[in-house]
């Protein structure tokens, strides 16, 4: 009877797995390229990260980027999130064996290993407690960090010599001032002009563009690429049909091989596309009736050579929507609010490698990075 209870149990769990497994998106072919017909397909891989060296943990998530030549993975984390039961062997005297802060800056190879991490005091530049948010590794090798409460951008080599701060820390002039920022949240540096496009949004509202070289101020824009006005209010969630006419959190910003710049308005929950000299082109509002934090967080580009595809991270509904970047039509999502490896819990950063491959950066309670590998392309 032991034997048969036994032998029942293990057809029930594996009949469960089974359904489990039939009930995963399949891939149309898994042998094609990213640039091939159709919607990409992907599906998470539970193998990634490894484990963090040194009993490391990290915080929130708050910058992400992948190197175009090598697939390396740049994390920025912020250790202020972290909490005291998170931090047993960081106590004094330690109370458990695991864990401490990484260091704010990761750089890991494609496997998730470390190949180096710095930040932090006592590396010539003090870092402001609690603010850092977004990174970008630009065409000459520089590393570029924000620091969302404390109002300004800094620049670093790769090794985490600091070379060049933009805006005063602490310092907050309004969203038309030249040399200030309020709040700057995420970057592109354009390889062409190596101009640094700032999505200077949790206290301005405005994109502003600086020389990336000697921080010289260039110009800067609004929503529909009009000046920004700081008393402009309006009511959330967002009308569509009655579209605001300046912007709430320009959160997430990125720049296309064409020539063009994509800003996400978090809790305008829209996506707005412009040329370099702020020439407004088109919108897209992604979920406006769902309100909340917002549905328009970060952005990232497909890397087939037309860059078919634009992936928006939307932090309130938990998922990746995947949008055609000609005309910013929605063509699929992934992923939803929970614990369990796939779903996220306040979802933040997106990115892709060369493989196609999309990764993913949780703030908030998740404090995770995610892995979603490229199946192939399959039919609406």
């Amino acid at each position: 009877m032991m034997i048969q209870s036994k032998l029942y149990a293990l057809f029930a769990l594996s009949l469960s797995v089974g359904m489990l497994w039939s009930c995963a998106p399949a891939p149309a072919d898994e042998s094609a390229e990213l640039n091939g017909d159709g919607i990409p397909v992907y599906e998470v891989d539970p193998s990634w990260p490894p484990e963090l060296p040194n009993n490391w943990i990290l915080g929130d998530v708050r910058g992400l980027f992948i190197e175009e030549e090598n697939d390396h993975i740049w994390v920025l984390h912020m250790p202020s999130s972290l909490t005291s039961r998170e931090l047993g062997a960081a106590a004094d005297p330690p109370y458990a064996e695991c864990c401490i802060s990484a260091p704010p800056v990761l750089e890991l190879d494609p496997q998730g290993q470390v190949v180096q991490a710095w930040g932090g005091p006592g590396e010539g530049y003090v870092w402001p407690e609690g603010s850092q948010h977004g990174i970008f590794l630009d065409h000459n090798d520089f590393i570029w960090i924000g620091t969302s409460s404390v109002n300004h951008v800094v620049k670093f080599t790769r090794d985490g010599s600091h070379v060049l701060t933009i805006g005063e820390p602490g310092v907050d002039m309004g969203s038309n001032d030249p040399t200030h920022l309020s709040g700057p949240a995420n970057f592109y540096v354009e390889p062409e002009t190596n101009e640094i496009f700032i999505a200077d949004g949790y206290g301005n509202r405005r994109v502003v563009v600086f020389d990336a070289e000697t921080g010289e101020y260039r110009r800067h824009w609004g929503a529909y690429g009009e000046q920004p006005d700081d008393e402009y209010t309006y009511e959330y969630p967002v009308d569509p049909t009655d579209p605001p006419l300046q912007y709430s959190t320009v959160h997430g910003i990125v720049g296309s091989n064409d020539g063009l710049i994509y800003v996400a308005d978090r809790q305008g929950n829209r996506v707005q596309v412009f040329r370099q000299d702020g020439e407004y082109l088109m919108e897209r509002f992604v979920r406006p009736e769902t309100g909340g934090s917002g549905t328009a967080f970060s952005l990232a580009l497909s890397r087939d050579p037309e860059q078919r595809f634009l992936y928006l991270m939307d932090g309130t509904n938990n998922k990746v929507w995947i949008l055609g970047r000609g005309d910013l039509e929605i063509l699929n999502s992934f992923g939803r609010t929970g614990r369990q490896i796939g779903q996220f819990i306040r979802a933040h950063m997106v990115q892709l490698d060369s493989q196609g491959n999309v990764y993913t950066g949780e703030a908030g309670n998740g404090k995770r990075l995610q892995k979603f590998s490229f199946r192939g392309m399959t039919t609406p």
